[in-house]
């Protein structure tokens, strides 16, 4: 099979899903299977579009051609391989859960709610293998109106009002900043491809590359630097299987994902570099980090202070980027992966104390983990993968995070990092010891059902996993040419 063909799978596969879903509406144990081997199918065409040798030298399908010379086209790269393996491998855990999460939390519009999942995963595969920011833009657009049912999935009034502030925000900040951007590059450019090196071969003013920096930074505001930030929380609201893959992987990794991917392959180290306006960005990264945390610490709510972590963890991946330094590069990929895999434990654990003991607040965790040892263990180890503590992937992130601002000397950067860390500790691991250390009136062992349980599991040993055989994460990352 080729590659071509293995990458027009990557969007047919979940749009095949969700129309088969959508038909299958009637018999939900049918339509449920048809998910499971949906992500399982897409997962493993994605795993042979890694496995091809021409992986390292781009291969390219394009689709169309609006206008001369701009084409809606797919290309695999490593840092979109990255994004891809993530996400198309969480989807599976996520299925499971989410199966089990719907049917015992009895939820309503299943078949809707798992449509929809399914078109946003297309559109996810689509942002990873863009090839340029046409194909980009429409994908990502794609991904925020599929995701809207999402969010406003139980049709209340709050969930409502927070799907006008998702909609709001995300699409607002991309047709007023990350639209204009893009024509901006095309104009000065004469392209959108994403290109090692960057595409800008003739001079362009340091005023501009800030210019445009800052229109991406804030048109692309799935990545939630703040103050482009307010949908993540209002966001939660939507049931947790969403908040965990689609708010704890997809839809803000397109994000941090998406800046990335403009760093390196539309300006490229050698325009960032000479232009010298970087460390605006990383001040409002390094803002973003450290005011987001702060905000978690006082947040009761537990899905909240989860969102709130997520805004400043976000932020590594662009204070990372923006530190323009090869290592730093590696850490921004690094923290994509450990991210994800920590965040999404977490959320899976929220949503299991909420099925098996109705519990929401962080108040009413005292001795959860005597009743739910399982979840709460797997929950401690992403903890401390979000703080950087060995043996977690986010360590390793974090590590190659200080060795980027030692390398390039930025106090700032290793001030930001250190801070951040002890605000991490300290809005994660009250939890953890009021959980176990802390009595309850009840102690009965009451974990949720096993298809909640058994992915919490399986995410938190992938967070240990990436750890000890950090290996082929690193190799890939270290494919991104920057």
């Amino acid at each position: 099979m080729s590659m071509q063909t293995l990458l027009l799978l990557t969007l047919a596969l979940p749009l095949l899903g969700a129309a088969l879903i959508l038909l299958t509406a009637s018999r939900p144990k049918l339509r449920d299977s048809i998910t499971l081997v949906i992500s399982v199918l897409l997962f493993l065409v994605v795993f042979l579009i890694y496995q091809e040798p021409d992986t390292v030298h781009p291969a390219r399908l394009d689709l169309f051609e609006p206008l001369p010379g701009l084409r809606f086209a797919l290309e695999v790269e490593a840092l979109g391989m990255l994004f891809a393996l993530i996400a198309s491998f969480l989807w599976i855990i996520t299925s499971v859960y989410a199966i089990g999460y719907m049917r015992s939390n009895q939820e309503s519009n299943q078949t809707r709610f798992f449509s929809c999942f399914a078109v946003a995963i297309a559109a996810t595969m689509g942002v990873a293998f863009s090839a340029n920011l046409f194909s980009l833009f429409l994908f990502y657009e794609v991904l925020t109106l599929s995701t809207y049912p999402l969010v406003a999935h139980s049709q209340s009034d709050l969930a409502r009002r927070a799907g006008r502030v998702y909609l709001g925000i995300l699409l607002g900040a991309s047709f007023a900043l990350f639209l204009p951007a893009i024509v901006w590059t095309w104009v000065l450019a004469g392209q959108v491809d994403f290109t090692p090196g960057g595409v800008f071969d003739v001079p362009v003013s340091n005023s501009v590359i800030l210019a445009l920096l800052l229109l991406y930074l804030f048109g692309i505001g799935k990545a939630a630097v703040m103050p482009f930030h307010a949908w993540l929380p209002a966001a939660m609201v939507a049931p947790t299987p969403v908040s965990a893959l689609l708010h704890a992987v997809a839809v803000v990794k397109a994000g941090v994902f998406s800046i990335v991917k403009v760093a390196v392959y539309i300006f490229g180290e050698e325009t960032l570099s000479a232009a010298g306006v970087t460390d605006w960005i990383v001040y409002l990264a390094g803002f973003t980090i450290i005011t987001a945390s702060l905000i978690a610490l006082y947040q009761d709510n537990l899905k909240k202070r989860l969102a709130y972590s997520t805004i400043s963890q976000l932020s590594y991946v662009v204070i990372a980027t923006f530190l323009i330094a090869p290592v730093s590069i590696l850490a921004a990929a690094l923290h994509i992966a450990a991210h994800a895999f920590g965040k999404i434990t977490l959320f899976f654990a929220a949503g299991a104390i909420y099925t098996a003991h109705h519990k929401t607040e962080v108040s009413q965790l005292d001795g959860i983990g005597r009743q739910m040892p399982l979840t709460m263990i797997a929950f401690a180890i992403a903890s401390l993968s979000m703080i950087g503590v060995p043996p977690t992937a986010g360590f390793i992130s974090k590590w190659y995070l200080l060795n980027g601002a030692f390398e390039m000397q930025s106090y700032f950067v290793i001030a930001i990092i250190v801070t951040s860390t002890l605000l991490n500790a300290a809005y994660f691991l009250p939890i953890v010891y009021a959980a176990f250390f802390k009595s309850s009136a009840d102690t009965e062992f009451h974990e949720a059902p096993w298809t909640l349980v058994l992915p919490i599991l399986m995410t938190a040993f992938a967070c240990l996993l990436v750890f000890f055989f950090p290996d082929r994460l690193i190799h890939l990352t270290q494919l991104i040419a920057f």
